[in-house]
Protein backbone atom coordinates (compact mmCIF):
# COMPACT_ATOMS: atom_id res chain seq x y z
CA UNK A 1 0.00 0.00 0.00
CA UNK A 2 1.71 3.19 -1.14
CA UNK A 3 0.96 6.28 0.76
CA UNK A 4 0.79 10.09 -1.20
CA UNK A 5 2.15 12.76 1.16
CA UNK A 6 1.65 16.08 0.00
CA UNK A 7 3.16 19.35 1.26
CA UNK A 8 6.72 17.51 1.42
CA UNK A 9 8.78 21.24 1.84
CA UNK A 10 6.75 21.38 5.20
CA UNK A 11 8.39 20.22 8.26
CA UNK A 12 5.38 18.00 9.58
CA UNK A 13 5.24 16.24 5.62
CA UNK A 14 8.55 15.60 5.43
CA UNK A 15 9.24 14.15 8.84
CA UNK A 16 6.27 11.68 8.09
CA UNK A 17 7.86 10.96 4.43
CA UNK A 18 11.43 9.62 6.81
CA UNK A 19 8.74 7.84 9.46
CA UNK A 20 7.39 5.76 6.56
CA UNK A 21 10.01 4.93 4.58
CA UNK A 22 11.79 3.56 8.04
CA UNK A 23 8.78 1.40 9.11
CA UNK A 24 9.09 -0.06 5.66
CA UNK A 25 5.95 1.18 4.01
CA UNK A 26 5.65 2.81 0.55
CA UNK A 27 5.42 6.49 0.35
CA UNK A 28 5.88 8.75 -2.34
CA UNK A 29 6.63 12.41 -1.47
CA UNK A 30 4.38 15.22 -3.30
CA UNK A 31 5.31 18.61 -3.83
CA UNK A 32 4.77 21.81 -5.84
CA UNK A 33 8.61 21.72 -7.09
CA UNK A 34 9.76 18.00 -6.52
CA UNK A 35 13.20 18.54 -7.60
CA UNK A 36 13.82 20.73 -4.36
CA UNK A 37 13.24 18.29 -2.07
CA UNK A 38 15.70 16.09 -0.18
CA UNK A 39 14.19 12.94 0.26
CA UNK A 40 15.76 9.27 2.23
CA UNK A 41 17.39 7.51 -0.66
CA UNK A 42 14.99 5.22 -1.84
CA UNK A 43 11.86 7.47 -1.71
CA UNK A 44 9.92 8.44 -5.13
CA UNK A 45 9.13 12.33 -5.83
CA UNK A 46 6.26 13.69 -7.70
CA UNK A 47 4.74 16.98 -8.79
CA UNK A 48 1.66 17.29 -6.76
CA UNK A 49 0.36 21.10 -6.66
CA UNK A 50 -2.68 21.18 -4.83
CA UNK A 51 -3.78 24.58 -6.88
CA UNK A 52 -3.40 22.49 -9.59
CA UNK A 53 -5.27 19.73 -10.42
CA UNK A 54 -3.56 18.53 -13.61
CA UNK A 55 -0.66 17.54 -11.33
CA UNK A 56 -3.74 15.07 -9.23
CA UNK A 57 -4.03 12.24 -11.43
CA UNK A 58 -0.38 11.40 -12.24
CA UNK A 59 0.39 12.04 -8.45
CA UNK A 60 -2.20 9.39 -7.03
CA UNK A 61 -1.39 6.56 -9.46
CA UNK A 62 -0.94 3.63 -7.47
CA UNK A 63 -1.71 5.43 -4.26
CA UNK A 64 -3.95 3.56 -1.50
CA UNK A 65 -3.55 7.00 0.93
CA UNK A 66 -3.13 10.40 1.12
CA UNK A 67 -1.51 12.53 3.72
CA UNK A 68 -3.24 15.61 2.59
CA UNK A 69 -2.73 19.86 3.39
CA UNK A 70 -5.89 21.19 3.63
CA UNK A 71 -5.84 23.79 0.59
CA UNK A 72 -9.69 24.03 -0.49
CA UNK A 73 -9.44 25.97 -3.77
CA UNK A 74 -9.56 22.53 -5.90
CA UNK A 75 -10.67 20.07 -3.21
CA UNK A 76 -13.52 18.58 -4.86
CA UNK A 77 -11.61 17.47 -7.89
CA UNK A 78 -8.59 16.43 -5.88
CA UNK A 79 -11.44 13.86 -4.26
CA UNK A 80 -12.91 12.51 -7.64
CA UNK A 81 -9.07 12.02 -8.98
CA UNK A 82 -7.88 9.78 -5.22
CA UNK A 83 -11.34 7.93 -5.99
CA UNK A 84 -10.59 7.28 -9.55
CA UNK A 85 -7.26 6.03 -8.76
CA UNK A 86 -8.44 3.66 -5.67
CA UNK A 87 -7.54 5.80 -2.59
CA UNK A 88 -9.27 4.38 0.50
CA UNK A 89 -7.93 6.49 3.06
CA UNK A 90 -7.37 10.44 3.49
CA UNK A 91 -5.74 11.79 6.58
CA UNK A 92 -6.30 15.48 6.63
CA UNK A 93 -4.07 17.91 8.56
CA UNK A 94 -6.57 19.63 9.74
CA UNK A 95 -6.63 22.65 12.50
CA UNK A 96 -8.30 22.83 15.99
CA UNK A 97 -9.62 26.26 14.75
CA UNK A 98 -12.55 24.27 13.61
CA UNK A 99 -13.23 23.38 17.22
CA UNK A 100 -13.85 27.26 17.61
CA UNK A 101 -17.39 28.66 17.85
CA UNK A 102 -16.85 31.51 16.07
CA UNK A 103 -14.88 29.28 13.18
CA UNK A 104 -16.96 30.82 10.76
CA UNK A 105 -15.54 34.22 11.35
CA UNK A 106 -12.00 33.30 10.93
CA UNK A 107 -10.71 32.28 7.78
CA UNK A 108 -7.68 30.11 9.32
CA UNK A 109 -10.68 27.92 10.33
CA UNK A 110 -13.00 28.12 7.21
CA UNK A 111 -10.39 26.80 5.18
CA UNK A 112 -9.76 24.20 7.23
CA UNK A 113 -13.51 23.61 7.64
CA UNK A 114 -14.43 23.37 3.94
CA UNK A 115 -11.80 20.71 3.10
CA UNK A 116 -12.94 18.68 6.60
CA UNK A 117 -16.56 19.04 4.65
CA UNK A 118 -15.63 17.78 0.98
CA UNK A 119 -13.63 15.04 2.85
CA UNK A 120 -16.67 13.66 5.37
CA UNK A 121 -18.90 14.37 2.35
CA UNK A 122 -17.29 11.47 0.42
CA UNK A 123 -17.21 8.07 0.37
CA UNK A 124 -13.46 7.99 1.38
CA UNK A 125 -12.26 7.16 4.70
CA UNK A 126 -11.11 10.16 6.49
CA UNK A 127 -9.25 10.37 9.67
CA UNK A 128 -8.32 14.49 10.73
CA UNK A 129 -6.18 15.59 12.67
CA UNK A 130 -6.76 18.50 14.40
CA UNK A 131 -3.52 20.11 15.94
CA UNK A 132 -2.96 23.16 18.00
CA UNK A 133 -0.27 25.77 17.57
CA UNK A 134 2.75 24.53 16.54
CA UNK A 135 6.58 24.84 18.41
CA UNK A 136 7.91 25.82 15.10
CA UNK A 137 6.02 28.70 15.19
CA UNK A 138 8.56 30.26 17.81
CA UNK A 139 10.65 30.47 14.55
CA UNK A 140 9.00 33.89 14.04
CA UNK A 141 10.86 35.00 17.07
CA UNK A 142 14.62 34.27 16.37
CA UNK A 143 15.65 37.43 14.62
CA UNK A 144 14.56 38.95 18.02
CA UNK A 145 17.12 36.65 19.87
CA UNK A 146 19.73 36.86 17.83
CA UNK A 147 19.97 40.78 17.50
CA UNK A 148 19.53 40.91 21.46
CA UNK A 149 15.59 42.68 20.79
CA UNK A 150 12.91 42.29 23.48
CA UNK A 151 10.02 40.01 21.31
CA UNK A 152 7.05 42.07 20.15
CA UNK A 153 4.03 40.01 21.83
CA UNK A 154 0.80 42.07 21.50
CA UNK A 155 -1.08 39.60 24.47
CA UNK A 156 2.13 38.52 26.06
CA UNK A 157 -0.16 36.33 28.34
CA UNK A 158 -2.46 34.32 25.97
CA UNK A 159 -1.77 30.44 26.24
CA UNK A 160 -1.44 27.61 23.60
CA UNK A 161 -0.33 24.24 24.54
CA UNK A 162 2.20 23.92 21.30
CA UNK A 163 2.84 20.64 19.50
CA UNK A 164 5.71 19.63 18.68
CA UNK A 165 5.97 18.82 14.72
CA UNK A 166 7.39 15.78 14.76
CA UNK A 167 4.69 14.54 16.99
CA UNK A 168 2.46 15.10 14.88
CA UNK A 169 4.03 13.52 11.93
CA UNK A 170 4.13 10.54 13.99
CA UNK A 171 0.43 10.66 14.72
CA UNK A 172 -0.28 10.65 11.01
CA UNK A 173 2.30 7.51 10.83
CA UNK A 174 -0.03 5.91 14.00
CA UNK A 175 -3.39 6.78 11.68
CA UNK A 176 -1.89 6.27 8.03
CA UNK A 177 -0.62 2.17 9.34
CA UNK A 178 -3.24 1.42 11.90
CA UNK A 179 -6.69 0.64 10.69
CA UNK A 180 -8.12 0.26 14.42
CA UNK A 181 -7.47 4.32 14.56
CA UNK A 182 -8.92 5.60 10.90
CA UNK A 183 -12.25 7.79 10.74
CA UNK A 184 -12.05 9.71 13.72
CA UNK A 185 -11.03 12.49 14.71
CA UNK A 186 -7.91 13.83 17.12
CA UNK A 187 -7.46 17.35 19.10
CA UNK A 188 -3.97 17.07 19.26
CA UNK A 189 -1.75 19.38 21.70
CA UNK A 190 1.39 19.57 23.29
CA UNK A 191 1.89 18.51 27.15
CA UNK A 192 1.25 21.84 28.69
CA UNK A 193 -0.45 25.16 28.22
CA UNK A 194 2.27 28.10 28.05
CA UNK A 195 1.69 31.91 27.90
CA UNK A 196 3.84 33.49 24.81
CA UNK A 197 5.56 35.04 28.01
CA UNK A 198 6.70 31.21 28.95
CA UNK A 199 7.70 30.10 25.92
CA UNK A 200 10.13 33.30 25.20
CA UNK A 201 11.67 32.71 29.09
CA UNK A 202 11.65 28.85 28.04
CA UNK A 203 14.03 30.40 24.76
CA UNK A 204 15.53 32.38 26.82
CA UNK A 205 17.00 29.72 29.02
CA UNK A 206 18.10 27.44 25.71
CA UNK A 207 19.86 29.74 24.50
CA UNK A 208 21.53 31.51 27.42
CA UNK A 209 20.45 34.92 26.30
CA UNK A 210 18.87 37.72 27.90
CA UNK A 211 16.47 38.27 25.70
CA UNK A 212 12.73 39.13 27.26
CA UNK A 213 9.55 40.57 25.55
CA UNK A 214 7.51 43.66 25.30
CA UNK A 215 4.03 44.38 24.96
CA UNK A 216 3.21 46.22 22.02
CA UNK A 217 -0.15 47.19 20.47
CA UNK A 218 -2.63 45.33 17.94
CA UNK A 219 -2.09 48.09 15.03
CA UNK A 220 1.91 47.81 16.26
CA UNK A 221 1.97 44.28 15.90
CA UNK A 222 -0.24 43.71 12.70
CA UNK A 223 2.32 47.19 11.05
CA UNK A 224 5.58 44.86 11.64
CA UNK A 225 4.26 41.39 10.47
CA UNK A 226 2.70 42.75 7.49
CA UNK A 227 5.55 42.30 4.68
CA UNK A 228 4.75 38.38 5.76
CA UNK A 229 1.28 37.80 6.98
CA UNK A 230 -2.03 39.33 4.95
CA UNK A 231 -4.33 41.62 7.39
CA UNK A 232 -7.29 38.73 7.25
CA UNK A 233 -4.75 36.48 9.07
CA UNK A 234 -3.09 38.96 11.38
CA UNK A 235 -6.64 39.76 12.58
CA UNK A 236 -7.99 36.46 13.17
CA UNK A 237 -5.09 35.72 15.27
CA UNK A 238 -4.95 38.58 17.35
CA UNK A 239 -8.37 38.33 17.73
CA UNK A 240 -7.41 34.72 18.97
CA UNK A 241 -4.82 35.92 21.05
CA UNK A 242 -7.19 38.28 23.02
CA UNK A 243 -9.90 35.47 23.29
CA UNK A 244 -7.56 33.32 25.19
CA UNK A 245 -5.49 36.01 27.28
CA UNK A 246 -5.03 35.16 30.71
CA UNK A 247 -7.25 31.60 30.42
CA UNK A 248 -5.18 28.02 30.31
CA UNK A 249 -5.13 26.49 26.91
CA UNK A 250 -6.67 23.02 26.82
CA UNK A 251 -4.58 19.93 26.27
CA UNK A 252 -5.58 16.53 25.44
CA UNK A 253 -4.21 12.83 25.46
CA UNK A 254 -5.10 12.73 21.91
CA UNK A 255 -1.49 13.07 21.03
CA UNK A 256 -0.42 10.52 23.37
CA UNK A 257 -3.08 7.74 22.55
CA UNK A 258 -1.90 7.85 18.75
CA UNK A 259 2.07 8.12 19.43
CA UNK A 260 2.18 5.34 22.64
CA UNK A 261 4.47 8.08 24.38
CA UNK A 262 4.13 11.38 25.91
CA UNK A 263 4.33 14.61 24.02
CA UNK A 264 7.89 16.15 23.49
CA UNK A 265 7.76 19.55 25.83
CA UNK A 266 8.29 23.15 24.34
CA UNK A 267 11.47 23.04 26.54
CA UNK A 268 12.39 19.93 25.17
CA UNK A 269 12.30 21.86 21.44
CA UNK A 270 13.78 25.05 22.97
CA UNK A 271 17.02 23.34 23.31
CA UNK A 272 17.01 20.96 20.25
CA UNK A 273 16.65 24.02 18.46
CA UNK A 274 18.70 26.78 20.29
CA UNK A 275 21.31 27.31 17.79
CA UNK A 276 18.62 28.88 15.32
CA UNK A 277 18.15 31.30 18.21
CA UNK A 278 21.34 32.17 19.00
CA UNK A 279 23.40 35.55 16.89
Amino acid sequence: MTTLVTGCRGRVASTLVSLLHQGGHPVRAGSRNPGELSLPAGVPSVACDLGDPATFAPALDGVDSVFLYAEPSHITAFLAAAQTAGVTHIVLLSSSSVLDPDAASNPIAASHHAVEQALTGSPLTTTLLRPGAFTGNAYQWSESFRSGRPVDLPYPHSATSPIDEADIAEAARAVLTDARLQGSAYHLTGPESLTAAEQVELLAAATGSPTTFRTVSRSAWKDAVSPFVPETIAEALLDYWAATDGTAAEVTGETEKLTGRPARTFAAWAAGHAAAFRA
